[in-house]
């Protein structure tokens, strides 16, 4: 009766979609207008896309399939956490090369219960094998990029999802698990190049299960079967059955406890081993993902939250707390004084990101200086309004962290002349319920298919997150056994006058910052809703170090999207910014939730120039 009504639920759901996407697109001929009268407004035109509105619940992610399954949840009585849950399984299916079972991930979670937000860090760890000496005896001193198990870390998705489930969901993994078992073995519709990667043809546990049926090429729409991995789900389903009668909290132990202790676990162990990799079973066995404490900053009255360990999302803090000393809106959105300004704030606060982020079980972090806003004045003192900062300038936070902090020295770890990449492949899925129970899930491979390694007959790839650490010995990010990477992976929750007020997330790799703080500052700033935000014509840098191996910085560097004006990209090149224009609508891939509390009401927003999709009811 439930894969009945899912799927049944999906048909009908996908026909209202392709209803809405004609009478809201814009008409071909009067594109020209109206992106000028956007622009012209601020960015508070006619959207490509309709904000939904609802009043009980809303969900947005990367993809439609996985927003309906949330929603599905949602009506079926469930709550915020299994829809996410659900909706994150799903995800994984449709978008096998951005996230999955193996994904590392981080989320923030506001609690109605408890009136609280929380930072759930599933980042994973490298493993026991893995030291700086092991690469520079074995690999030459470099962690191969985005490629082997040699660049993966301990997945912590599925540790995610029961700490949801467990502390606030409702219902059990056979329930949230059904639909992603369901189409892993009924199929989804891919599109041509959706499982086309040449690295993947060297691994044959990849080929055989991302090899298209003709043995060619994948035609568009057809469809892709991952029946290991529903083997692998239902796996966890019978282990939940097996222990459900000491309890329902106890059969969501048993399926977290098999994925990491049990067969599962044994079996990533031994295929790593058998295929040269350092994961063993002890890796998954002694993994949990960590319910932590965010870190926050008040921006012009609105809370904001990150996650504090092993993630970049404090940067976004960083740059805020500069920016707050500048009338942005005084400026004009997009103007070459706003976009200058805002990218130079962005270069002070990645500087501080290389220099102090990473894993707080590893490194105390000085939060009470990075975040004070005396500190914030005096970065922004750096900021020259008429040129670019061709320099890598982290500050010094001794003076203002408090008399407990001993100044810790990091080395440097900025190359200027390798060919890293600043971009990289991630998801995103958002919930908020009629308790208004807001979340923001942010699951990822880090770049197409992760490792490129399916591990064995499980039916999933593992991320490759493990090219994040820093190879020299004493900076935050270096690698040790056991620890996390500074990650990428972020998401924003505000809280308003004590209530959650809005979730945003998006993929990006290092600008997942910028996409986030974009949005924050076109509704707050600018005064647009969530889908203006979203959709407003955006910037970017990578005049910082790259995440990835070798952590290239490119000075100076400046991306603007197409639609931002011509003089005001000549103007910023005066400044002595090294622009490079965009397409037109390539420079995001956003999605997320507002609460109004004045209406009751609550709106999913979703970008256009991806396959995101919100619902609300």
């Amino acid at each position: 009766m439930f894969r009945k009504a899912f799927f049944c639920l999906l048909a009908a759901n996908f026909a209202l979609i392709a209803q809405q996407t004609q009478r809201t697109r814009p008409d071909a001929s009067a594109d020209a207008n109206d992106e000028a009268n956007a622009t012209a407004n601020g960015g508070r035109g006619q959207t490509m896309k309709q904000l939904v509105r609802g009043t009980d619940y809303a969900a947005a992610s990367m993809a439609p399939l996985p927003t309906l399954t949330a929603e599905h949840i949602l009506k079926a009585g469930g709550n915020a956490f299994d829809a996410i849950v659900a909706g994150q399984a799903v995800l994984g299916l449709v978008q096998p090369n951005l996230n999955g079972l193996g994904s590392d991930a981080t989320l923030l979670i506001y609690s109605a219960k408890d009136n609280k937000v929380y930072s759930l860090n599933a980042e994973g760890t490298a493993p026991q094998l893995a030291t700086i000496e092991w690469y520079k005896t074995h690999q030459g001193g470099k962690i191969p990029v985005n490629d082997s198990l040699l660049s993966g870390t301990v997945p912590g998705a599925v540790d995610a999802w029961y700490i949801m489930l467990s502390k606030w969901g409702s219902r059990t993994f056979a329930e949230v698990l059904q639909p992603a078992i369901d189409l892993a073995e009924r199929g989804v519709p891919i599109g041509g190049r959706g499982l086309s990667a040449q690295a993947l043809q060297k691994y044959p546990t990849s080929v055989k299960l991302f090899a298209p049926p003709n043995g060619q090429r994948w035609s568009e729409g057809e469809l892709w079967k991952n029946p290991d991995l529903a083997r692998t789900l239902r796996r966890l389903v019978e282990a939940e059955k097996q222990a459900s009668g000491q309890g329902r909290l106890a059969g969501l132990k048993a399926a977290r406890d098999r994925f990491y202790k049990g067969d599962i676990a044994r079996e990533m162990g031994k295929f790593s081993e058998e295929n040269g990799g350092l994961f063993r079973y002890e890796d998954f066995a002694g993994y949990t993902a960590k319910l932590e404490e965010p870190v926050s900053t008040n921006y012009r009255g609105y809370t904001v939250y990150k996650n504090a360990s092993s993630s970049q999302g404090p940067a976004e803090l960083f740059a805020l707390n500069i920016l707050e000393g500048y009338d942005l809106k005084k400026m004009g959105l997009n103007s070459a004084d706003y976009i200058h300004t805002s990218v130079e704030a962005i270069k002070l606060a990645m500087a501080d990101r290389d220099t102090y982020l990473g894993d707080m079980d590893f490194i105390r972090i000085p939060f009470s200086g990075l975040l004070s806003k005396d500190y914030a004045t005096a970065r922004r003192a750096l900021i020259d309004p008429a040129k670019s900062s061709l320099e890598f300038r982290p500050g010094d936070v001794t003076s203002y962290a408090g008399q407990d902090y001993k100044p810790t020295t990091y080395p440097q770890d900025v190359d200027m002349h390798g060919g890293a990449s600043h971009e990289g492949d991630t998801s995103y899925i958002a919930v908020v319920d009629k308790a208004r129970n807001l979340i923001s899930f942010t699951p990822s491979l880090h770049s197409a298919f992760g490792t490129k390694v399916v591990m064995g007959n499980l039916g999933f790839i593992l991320n490759c997150r493990g090219d994040y650490y820093s190879l020299v010995e004493g900076h935050a990010n270096a690698l040790a056994p056991g620890k996390r990477p500074r990650s990428t992976l972020q998401g924003t929750l505000v809280m308003k006058d004590g209530k959650p007020y809005m979730v945003t997330g998006s993929p990006g790799a290092d600008d997942q910052v910028m996409r986030t703080i974009q949005t924050l500052l076109n509704m707050v700033d600018f005064g647009m809703n969530m889908q203006q935000a979203i959709e407003a014509p955006r910037w970017s840098t990578r005049s910082f170090p790259a995440s990835p191996f070798p952590h290239t910085m490119y000075p100076g560097d400046l991306l603007l999207e197409g639609r931002i004006p011509e003089s005001v990209k000549a103007d910023l090149e005066k400044r002595g910014h090294k622009v490079t224009m965009r397409g037109p609508w390539s420079m995001n891939d956003s999605a997320g939730i507002v609460i109004d509390w004045a209406t009751g009401t609550v709106s999913a927003a979703a970008d256009p120039r991806t396959t995101a999709m919100g619902l609300a009811w």
